[in-house]
């Protein structure tokens, strides 16, 4: 049973050939950038006219093996607490993306927490818009989805090490992304503010204190939980070294800096090179 697109035409457009005509509008922009090996990434979720540029500048950055798992919030509200998604392919205009149900069956059977459920999934925009990305830069890709509501840190960083175990026993490489956007509708000064906490921690490879930071300072980053299972997994595989792709928001695009969406695109990778914050001001 196919998993349909549920925002083409809203968040990406609906036809194949132009979906990929943006695609390579964005991606253009990045054609001199080296790909590299990433073990985990996070990268925003909203409209392509909106994030789609902070996307891309995170996927040009990243080598797309053939196995990704993509760890999403869960918006609606539907399905179980950790959903890994059961059926497949998810359908997109760009082609159909195959599960990979080898690893959807492991983390479902070794995570206490998790079930093999499509509802979660059937309406969530959170995987689906990172896979016209994925797509254009590995078309061979199977996917592991997994949709997470809110839950506990130590829970979080659990789903985290179970995905690490697995990835680490599966003998090829997989890439992890975090699917989310950072804090939401508030004024450009104080979503900055607050975007600068969280991105200190993801960029510490702290997932507790990213947590922390989140709940303290009232960050509204719908993918916090899948983050912090990101960079859990991340780092029980060796990452690393950090780096900033891009961050924007809303404003950017829209010109009202009253009521901003902020979005960031965080690589991590194994090797011990310095960590890098490009040269963008958060402000």
């Amino acid at each position: 049973m196919a998993r349909s697109a549920a925002v083409a035409g809203r968040f990406y457009p609906n036809c194949g050939i132009e979906l990929r005509a943006e695609l390579d509008l964005l991606n253009g922009a990045f054609s001199d950038v080296k790909a590299r090996v990433v073990v985990g990434l996070m990268s925003p979720h909203a409209a392509l006219a909106y994030s789609g540029a902070v996307a891309a500048a995170t996927y040009a950055r990243a080598i797309v093996p053939d196995r990704v798992i993509v760890l999403s919030p869960n918006h609606t509200g539907l399905g179980a607490s950790v959903a890994v998604a059961k059926h497949g392919p998810f359908v997109t205009p760009m082609g159909n993306v195959p599960l990979d149900e080898e690893m959807s069956r492991r983390i479902a059977d070794n995570c206490p927490e998790a079930v093999l459920d499509d509802l979660a999934h059937a309406e969530e925009h959170g995987v689906e818009v990172q896979l016209p990305f994925l797509l254009s830069r590995n078309p061979a890709l199977r996917l592991t989805a997994i949709c997470l509501r809110t839950m506990s840190c130590s829970l979080a960083e659990s789903i985290g090490s179970v995905v690490a175990e697995i990835v680490r026993d599966c003998g090829e490489p997989v890439l992890i992304v975090a699917s989310s956007d950072l804090n939401h509708h508030e004024p450009r000064r104080v979503a900055a503010r607050k975007d600068r906490m969280v991105l200190e921690r993801l960029t510490a490879l702290d997932p507790r204190g990213l947590y922390a930071a989140a709940v303290e300072h009232h960050v509204s980053m719908c993918g916090l939980v899948p983050a912090v299972a990101m960079l859990s997994a991340a780092r029980a595989l060796g990452g690393r070294s950090t780096e900033i792709a891009a961050y924007g928001c809303s404003g950017d695009v829209n010109g009202d800096d009253s009521n901003v969406v902020g979005y960031a695109g965080v690589l991590i990778s194994v090797d011990r090179r310095l960590d890098i914050i490009r040269s963008f001001q958060i402000h």
